[in-house]
Parts: structure tokens; sequence; C-alpha cells
């Protein structure tokens, strides 16, 4: 079976426009979470996300622009940035693909034209709406960018899309229906519908994020992308380039429960289903980038999982949610970053904003302050809305 390496990453986030910013804000643990400022914001109850803030939309030409909506914007600008970092120029070829969760899609899209026709009475919406909206559009416009000809397709479920997304790259390489995949998550959710329809769930917190912290008060939205470049290590190491870390294993179940309520079973499985595919112990592991919403329910569930899995001996646990908010079908590929930050350069980065240590969620914590440490293994946690988990494994290079 063939081994799969990270050799590229890219985002776009709360924190920063590019992986250098991004890395240096989980060094400093500084979270991006803040005021809203889109349109109508002031209509909302919730009034803090973690938006990508001074987004230049001039960089695409107006053809471009009538035909991305933001959540596209993002996933390139990522793909972009992941692909100068792996040393990839295209066209790729029959030989690459991509794959990329989203939740939502072109939600923005969505709004404006709702807008147009019941807002302000218009008969018509922009001739390119549906292929703005659809949730395969950042696949797509990755592979036309940048001349992928191989598998592309989109993945939508909820909050695990991108370690979803990532999975199903790894099983392509692995089976050797391509050489290089480029995958993870792109959304843009935060807009006034966007945010309103999850004010209904009542699990937003109206200020900040603070995951396994006793007297936490809910998540926070963010918007924001990240893609990763998925390589055959042979293909990699033949070409000279620099490898991240391994991809080393993907575990998914579904808990067949409750439709939001978790299941700490169903999140174990996922961990040890991603151990075993890596070939790993739990002892092996030296960080868990938790799920870690900052809700009640998630975070005891998760913490149980974690107990679970590893026993009194668990891992430094971190969720940088806290840090670039919960960008839903993104926020797995930002994780996945996260965890190449540990890997590459011994650097656990903090779950911010932590106050008091939850009984509940009895874990190590690694709370406000990154950690150093030496890394070998990471286990990324995703456990979305529907019961259905997605854990990847990485490993040092």
């Amino acid at each position: 079976m063939r081994r799969v390496v990270v050799t590229g990453i890219g985002t776009v986030n709360a924190l920063a426009g590019d992986v250098p910013g991004t890395f240096a804000a989980f060094r400093a643990g500084r979270s991006g979470i803040g005021p809203l400022t889109f349109r109508d914001a002031g209509r909302l109850t919730i009034r803090v996300g973690a938006e990508v803030r001074d987004w230049d939309e001039a960089r695409f030409t107006p053809s471009e622009r009538a035909l991305y909506d933001r959540v596209t914007q993002y996933a390139l600008v990522a793909g972009a940035e992941a692909l100068a970092m792996a040393g990839l120029a295209g066209p790729l070829g029959p030989r690459a693909g991509v794959i990329m969760g989203t939740a939502a899609g072109g939600i923005r899209t969505w709004e404006e034209s709702y807008r147009a026709v019941f807002a302000e009475g218009r008969n018509r919406v922009p001739p390119l709406v549906v292929p703005r909206l659809m949730h395969n559009a950042a696949a797509s416009h990755l592979s036309i960018r940048h001349g992928a000809s191989g598998p592309v397709l989109s993945v939508a479920s909820a909050c695990a899309s991108a370690n979803h997304a990532l999975g199903l790259a790894l099983q392509q390489v692995r089976s050797g229906a391509a050489d290089v995949m480029l995958a993870g998550g792109a959304e843009a959710m935060l807009c006034f519908g966007g945010v309103k329809a999850w004010e209904g769930l009542r699990v937003l917190s109206p200020d900040m994020c603070r995951p396994f912290s006793l007297g936490r008060r809910g998540m926070v939205i963010g918007d924001g992308a990240g893609v990763l470049v998925l390589e055959d290590e042979a293909h990699a190491r033949a070409r000279g380039a620099r490898v991240l870390a391994e991809l080393a294993g993907f575990g998914t179940t579904a808990d067949a429960g409750d439709i939001v309520a978790p299941d700490p079973e169903g999140a174990a499985r996922a961990m040890r289903a991603a151990l075993a595919d890596a070939g790993l112990a739990p002892g092996d592991i030296g960080y868990v980038n938790a799920h870690g919403t900052g809700t009640l329910l998630n975070d005891r569930s998760e913490a149980r999982a974690i107990r679970a899995v590893f026993g009194g001996a668990a891992p430094p646990v971190s969720s940088t949610k806290a840090m670039h908010g919960h960008a839903i079908g993104a926020t797995g590929a930002l994780e996945a970053i996260a965890c190449i930050l540990a890997l590459t350069e011994g650097i656990v980065p903090p779950t911010a904003g932590f106050e008091t240590p939850d009984p509940d969620c009895a874990l190590d914590v690694v709370a406000n302050i990154a950690r150093e440490a030496r890394v070998e293994a990471a286990l990324s946690n995703a456990f979305a809305f529907g019961g259905l988990n997605a854990v990847l494994a990485f490993r040092r290079a």
C-alpha cells in the first residue's frame, strides 16, 4: 500500500490569509473572533464570529468575481498557496485530482438571490447563480485552474466535511487512482442567513469560544479554507519535494443515533479506526486536535471518547476553534494544518480563552499558551451533526 505524504498546505481564515500568519497566530494563542461586520449583522442576536477581514476581491477579474462565490475565492487562494509550497505547477494532468468539503457551498449567493427576488422585487437573478452556489464549485474551479483532471468531487458532511475529503483523498492516492490530490474544505457561512439559521439551534456563544472550559457558552462560527497537497511518497521523493508529514490513517464511523446529539462511542470508534489504519497505538499519539466546539454537550462527549481510547494516559489536547472559529465544512482542514505545525515545529497550539477546567472534561488541555513538545503522531477529530465522525492520523515525516 502506497504511503501518502503532505507536501503543501494553504489557508485563508480569520487569523491570517496564509500559512505563515496562521502559524504565528497559533504560536501566540491569538483569537480571530470579533464583531461581525457583514450586512444586517446588527439584526442578529449573535454578533460575533471569526470573519476573514479585509478580503480583497480585486485579486480576481470582474468575470471571475461574477462566477466565484466567496467560498470558491477562499478555496482558490488556499489552493494556490498549497501548490506553491509543494512546488507543483499546472496543468497537473489526469494523475491529479481534487476533493473539497463544504457544508453550505455558496450560501452567500443563495442569500443575495433571495434578497433580490423577495425583498427587492426583482424578477431575475444573474445567469451564473447556479454555478456560483453549487457545492462542487470550489473543487471544480481548483480542478479547472490547475488542470487536475483525475478524481474531482465535493463532500458535504457538515462539520466533518474537510476530514472526510482528506480521508477520501488519502484513499485515492493509496489505491493508485491518483499520484497527487488537493484536499480540504472551504466555507463562507458568515452572512445574515447563515448565522440566523445557527441562532435557532441555540448553540452559539455571544462572546468567545472556550472549549473544555467551565462556564463555556457555545461555539463561534468562522469562515475560511484550508487545502493540503497529498502525494504518493515515491512520487514526492522522486521530484525532490519537501515532505511536511505523512497522512497515515483515516477512521470514519456513524453514530446512527441522534441527528444533533453526539455519541462518545461513535467518536471513540472513529479514533480507534484511524489508529488502526495508520498502524499506530494510542501511546504513539503526542497530540489530539479535538473537535472541541465549546458547547456543553459536545465537549463532555468528546472528552469521554478520548478517555475511552487513551485511558489515563491521554496526550495533550487542544481545540483551535477558539482561535479560527468553527469553520464548519472547512474546519477540519484548518485543524489538520495545526497538526502539521505540531509535527514539523514541535509547537502544540493552545485552546485560547480557557479559564477553568471542567471536571466533566478531565483532559490535559493545552490552555492559552502554546506548548513545546516533540510530537511523533497526532490525531485530528471531526464529529458532525448527523452523527458522522471522521478522524485523521498524521505522523512525522
